[in-house]
Formats: C-alpha cells, structure tokens, sequence
C-alpha cells in the first residue's frame, strides 16, 4: 500500500528511484515488491523505465459498490442533466476516514466540448468547503462531526474560497434551508456549481450530484431545479437497485 499510494495526480508515472524516495523502503525489498506487484498486473513497467498503475488494479477497483451500484445507477440521471444544460456534471461521495481528513471523491463526471473547463476527473478529490458537491456533503453532517471537521484550517483555492467557519456555517445554513448548495469561483475562477445532496442510500456513503458553469451563463434558478430533480430521482433509483 506504501509503493501504490505514491501514485497522484501530479505523478502518476514514477521510477523505481522516485518510490524509494517516497516510501523510504530498503532498495532490495522495493525492487521485490515492484516485481511482485508488476507480476499481478496491479502495476506496468513503462518503456520510460517507470511505473504506472496496472489494468488488475484498475478491474479490481470497478467491482467497488461506488463504480457497480452508484455509477452505473447514476449515469441515466447524470447524462439527462448533461443533455439539459450542456454543462459538467459531477457525481461525488464524502471520503471521510476521519472528519479532519474529509474531502469530496469525484466517482462520476460527464463532460462535453461546449463546457468549461474544470480541474475534477473520475477519481479524484477535492476540498468540501471549495466545491459544490463538497458542500451539499458537508450540509449532511451533524454538528459533532462539524466541530471537528472546523478544527483544521479551511485553504483557500481562489481568492473567492470561504475559509472562514462563520461564514460557512451561515452558508451550509442555507444550503439545507433550500435543499441545494452553491460556490462562486470557490474552487475556480470563472466557474459557479450548483449540486444537491441525496437521502442517505444503505449501504453507500453520502452522496451529492451537482453541475458546474460558467458565471456568465449561471442561472441559479433553472439550475437548482435541475439538479435537486436529478438527486431526488437517483436516489430513488439507488433506493430500488
């Protein structure tokens, strides 16, 4: 898990050197386990000399409730918000082994030509108090789980970035008055969101769905509908699976 964990966004091609660097394991028990893992399949040699993430592990990871149940369920719901906005939309759940660490996991997004660009893909995580699906998550929890998650400093992604708890409790506030959460260049400047979260699904973590615009084009109003439309039918969906 040390040598599989070195792999992110930002390397997702490493040599053998970088993962010694990183796991600080002894060179001789690296390179057996990197033989081992690349026998499996969960890793592949590159022709670079260096190593990626391996289709086993990959094959392994679509059996996860979160791509068989929850993506497959949501792709009908998620492709008919796309067709009605032309627009980004994200499906994420909370990734919270502890409230302190928590952060908003992207396990589905649907894009097109015509939308903004955004800095989320299937996979990936970002924070919950920046992002709209974040923050439709962060609405869902109770206030023992908030004073811990407020022990931390909030970072500030854009200059736009609430990282103020009085501030984001007054907008989380919101969010559960009127069923939808919103960011305006919380995450990117340029780029409003607007998602819902869903009903607790047995079984599954919490969910939100949310989509992502333009400021220019973001109609709050007709967006909002939308989205709380699409959570409301995929968690009935789920509900029903």
């Amino acid at each position: 898990m040390r040598v599989l964990q070195c792999f992110t966004d930002d390397e997702p091609a490493l040599s053998a050197t970088r993962i010694a660097e990183l796991t600080g394991l002894p060179s001789s028990t690296l390179h057996r386990l990197l033989s081992q893992l690349t026998s499996f399949g969960l890793l592949t040699r590159t022709p670079g000399h260096r190593y990626t993430i391996g289709a086993k592990l990959w094959e392994l990871g679509e059996l996860s409730p979160l791509a068989l149940r929850l993506r497959e369920t949501a792709l009908p719901h998620m492709s008919r918000l796309y067709e009605a906005t032309r627009e980004n939309v994200h499906l994420a759940v909370l990734d919270a082994p502890t409230p302190e660490t928590a952060t908003a996991l992207f396990v589905g997004r649907l894009t097109g030509q015509g939308a903004i660009p955004t800095l989320s893909r299937m996979g990936g995580r970002h924070p919950l108090h920046t992002t709209g699906v974040g923050k439709a998550l962060l609405s869902t929890r109770d206030e023992a789980w908030l004073q811990r998650y407020f022990s931390v400093p909030l970072e500030r992604e854009t200059t736009l970035s609430i990282t103020s708890e009085e501030e984001l409790r007054a907008d989380l506030a919101r969010t559960r008055a009127r069923g939808y959460a919103t960011t305006r260049e919380e995450m990117t400047l340029g780029n409003v969101s607007v998602a819902a979260p869903l009903a607790r699904v047995e079984g599954l973590p919490p969910i939100a769905i949310g989509i992502v615009v333009h400021i220019e084009v973001a109609d709050e109003r007709r967006l909002s509908g939308l989205v709380m439309q699409a959570a409301k039918d995929l968690r009935a969906a789920l509900r029903d699976a």
